[in-house]
């Protein structure tokens, strides 16, 4: 299991960063999100606050999902999970024995497919703290941070600073002050060379469907969300991906795609399993939703399979 370096900055094992600077041609990675070991059991018991005690099932669902990556080809450049690698919050029963599992779980993962993490409710708090951060920062590496692949320049952001940072705000700021900074170079006219996409992740969906729907657990407020959208476009950022709503949803608009993608584990509506192929191109960003049970049978669509041949 390749796990990032925990700096504000990474690059990939055994490349330089200037050369992940650089374009060379299309190439692939996998969005999952919300394994979240131990919430499938809890939601059938319908005690979601205090239940988790078991999580076999997510265990397994995991250990399929990284043969259903090993075996793509051509090889994704890298996964990203896009939060809540476990259910149990901070400080809380079963959360050391549901961190170690998934970590045993994601150890098989090819050595050639590094594994970006990125934080959620669950793993923070839906209230987090600087205890809290800094024990999932231990864990998992940075909460916010940058990396370069493939000419494309891709941020990783701590979305439970916008949700709640009422007990961190010292954290909130320093999080905003990077990501205007991160923003500025990238787009900057000076910058050479300059990215060719610039991709966002994040545990909570900017929104599900409409940048102007009403605030609900799954979205960002109102407020935060306007602001983050008007630094994303100004700064021609592509896409944005997350999980955290256990259904696939989104949507395109003004040319910034918010991607939603459902789970590996426990389902809240009517998709399965699975996870994301991603393809990127030179002029887009193409993406598609499949089961885990599509993955392992036949690999990824055909035809996105082609676009990595152009």
């Amino acid at each position: 299991m390749d796990i990032f370096l925990k700096a504000k900055h990474r690059t990939f094992s055994g490349l330089t960063e200037d050369a992940e600077h650089e374009w060379t041609g299309p190439f692939c990675f996998i969005q999952a999100a919300d394994p979240q070991l131990g919430l499938m059991k809890a939601w059938r018991d319908g005690d979601c606050d205090g239940g988790g005690d078991e999580w076999a099932e997510e265990v397994e669902l995991t250990k399929q999902t990284v043969e259903a990556v090993n075996q793509l080809r051509p090889r994704p450049r890298f996964m990203v999970l896009c939060g809540d690698l476990v259910h149990a919050m901070p400080d809380t029963p079963f959360r050391e024995g549901q961190e170690r599992d998934l970590k045993a779980a994601l150890k098989g993962t090819s050595p050639s497919i590094p594994l970006v993490f990125v934080s959620g409710n669950h793993d923070l708090g839906n209230t987090p703290t600087p205890g809290t951060v800094q024990q999932y920062c231990s864990a998992w590496g940075d909460d916010y941070f940058s990396f370069w692949v493939g000419g494309v320049l891709c941020l990783v952001l701590n979305s439970q600073l916008f949700y709640d940072s009422s007990a961190c705000p010292q954290l909130k700021e320093a999080q905003e002050k990077w990501l205007e900074e991160q923003l500025s170079k990238a787009s900057s006219s000076s910058r050479q060379p300059k990215p060719k996409h610039i991709l966002v992740f994040q545990h909570i969906p900017l929104y599900l469907k409409s940048p102007d729907e009403e605030d609900d657990y799954f979205n960002l407020q109102k407020g935060v969300r306007q602001n983050l959208l008007g630094m994303f476009k100004k700064a021609g950022v592509k896409a944005v991906f997350s999980g955290h709503y256990h259904r696939n949803a989104g949507g395109c608009h003004d040319g910034l795609d918010m991607v939603v993608s459902s789970a590996i584990g426990c389902q809240l509506g009517d998709d399965t399993h699975g996870v994301r192929v991603v393809v990127v191109t030179a002029d887009s960003i193409i993406h598609r939703y499949h089961s885990l049970e599509q993955l392992r049978a036949k690999g990824m669509d055909e035809d996105l399979r082609k676009l990595l041949q152009a």
